[in-house]
């Protein structure tokens, strides 16, 4: 029995030691030895243009929001926005730089409201003991 299982063993060990040699081979190298080889096709373009917006307005749930954004080469710019839960709007413009890479410019529009809901201020009694003790 041991001989057999044994037997198995070195029998899968050289399945696999073969196979092994018959994998194909990848290499990761450098921009510059890709150029060198001749055989290898780059799909990378130069050329680059789209443009995209979306937007989101649910009045069940009161979520808005939306991203818009364009490319044209290396020129890309956009902006998103989205309703904060304290009444105000954030509004994120950002162009991407090449050498500073993304740079946002974050504003808000609207007024800031406090928010207590009923169950915070009953919740608050259960901890605290009700004020008319």
């Amino acid at each position: 029995m041991v001989a057999k299982v044994t037997l198995v063993v070195l029998l899968l060990a050289g399945v696999m030691f073969v196979s092994a040699d018959q994998r194909p081979a990848f290499s990761y190298g450098s921009e510059e030895d890709s150029e060198e080889d001749s055989s290898s096709e780059s799909y990378e373009s130069d050329e680059v243009s789209y443009s995209f917006q979306w937007d989101v307005s649910d009045e069940s749930s009161e979520n808005h929001y939306g991203h818009q954004e364009a490319r044209e080469d290396d020129n890309t710019q956009g902006s998103y926005y989205v309703d904060l839960p304290d009444g105000r709007r954030m509004i994120v413009t950002y162009y991407v730089d090449g050498d500073s890479g993304f740079v946002p410019v974050v504003t808000f529009e609207g007024e800031a409201e406090s928010y207590e809901s009923d169950e915070d201020s009953d919740s608050s009694e259960e901890y605290y003991g009700s004020s008319e003790e």
